[in-house]
């Protein structure tokens, strides 16, 4: 509400102030045989109030003004003249002309005090997403680098004194920590896609099966986790979805999954057509979420409490991000026999192969 009136013109709060002033003033004329004028300074008050909450201060201290003069015109005996004979109704007068000056003030000023206030919060809270960002990256990008440097160093210096197999492993450390490093990166880069705003999905068709099988097969060589279960019908249709978008969902999903369940945890992806809406479920049987911590773990740079695991809390948001991007939704729930089950849902073009080829 506060970026869509700091968006409208000074001469269109001038105008929106003054119009409703007029729509007020004229529905009390209309039965002021049946209200006190006495009455009408209160609404006429609440006018003013209404717009101090809305406008800046000059659109407010020019309607607290014209609401003055309009009661007196108006409603005050004698009508139409701006002359008061009774004593009283000049003391009411004068007192109702500065508390609509002194009330439009005052509710601009606690207007103003609120805006600073949150802007403070805002920016406390920007200052804290930015230290944990930092803390997360010092610690997910130097465990990689140190690995590099320590492996690479290892195989310059001695070399000659390595078994064929020692050199193997260090090989496989570097490449292991090499993905690691570019994961993060490419994390990164798509969550600056995410918050420009101008993410479009690229579509083309997409073979659910070859994706899927691909994607497991990269996690398990990058993490060293035991197989993962896939469940996917061979004769799936095609769906025409962001293959780079879709990779990264699955990824980041399963990553997630053998980054915060035990060692020896079963995890599995499944992946099924309703009605030309592509259903993928990523479940596991380890602890869960914590139920009070669910409606968190999309946020950005979010990630659970009292938990020793890596990484920098952009991953699920990005799945978020991505899946929304196709017009999708995501869902988290704790299983009934435990563990996470992450439910996608993206309406997608299907088509067979064999439709493709008659084409």
């Amino acid at each position: 509400m506060a970026t869509l009136i700091n968006r409208i013109s000074k001469p269109r709060q001038y105008l929106y102030s003054i119009l409703l002033l007029t729509l007020v003033a004229s529905g009390c004329y209309l039965f002021s045989a049946y209200i006190d004028y006495r009455v009408v300074a209160f609404l006429l008050l609440l006018v003013v109030s209404v717009t101090a909450v809305l406008f800046d201060i000059l659109p407010v201290l020019i309607t607290a003004a014209l609401s003055a003069l309009t009661w007196n015109f108006f409603f005050i005996p004698p009508h139409f003249t701006f002359r008061i004979d009774n004593t009283e109704d000049m003391v009411l007068f004068l007192m109702y002309f500065v508390i609509a000056l002194v009330n439009a003030a005052l509710t601009y000023k606690i207007r103003k005090m609120q805006k600073e206030s949150l802007a403070k919060e805002e920016k406390a809270n920007t200052i804290k997403l930015y230290n944990t960002l930092l803390n997360s990256l010092s610690h997910e990008l130097r465990t990689p680098i140190a690995t590099i440097v320590g492996a690479t160093d290892n195989l310059q210096n001695f070399n000659s004194k390595l078994s064929d197999t020692n050199r193997n492993e260090l090989v496989h450390e570097i490449s292991k920590a090499s993905f690691r490093l570019n994961q993060q990166v490419e994390n990164l880069l798509n969550m600056s896609r995410l918050e420009s705003g101008f993410i479009q999905p690229k579509k083309d068709w997409c073979d659910m099966v070859e994706l899927l099988y691909e994607t497991v097969k990269s996690i398990e060589e990058n993490t060293g986790v035991k197989k993962i279960s896939i469940q996917v019908d061979q004769n799936i249709p095609l769906f025409k979805l962001d293959k780079g978008m879709m990779e990264q969902v699955i990824y980041n999903l399963l990553y997630n999954a053998t980054l915060y369940t035990p060692q020896h945890a079963a995890i599995s992806i499944s992946a099924r057509c309703h009605a030309d809406v592509l259903k993928i479920v990523v479940e596991d049987n380890g602890p869960g979420f914590p139920p009070e911590e669910i409606n968190n773990v999309f946020d950005k740079f979010y990630r659970l409490k009292n938990t020793q695991a890596g990484g920098t809390g952009l991953g699920l948001s990005i799945v978020k991000g991505f899946t929304e991007a196709h017009k999708g939704k995501i869902f988290l729930e704790n299983a009934d026999t435990g563990g996470a089950r992450f439910t996608i849902n993206i309406p997608a073009e299907t088509s067979y192969l064999n439709n493709l080829k008659n084409e």
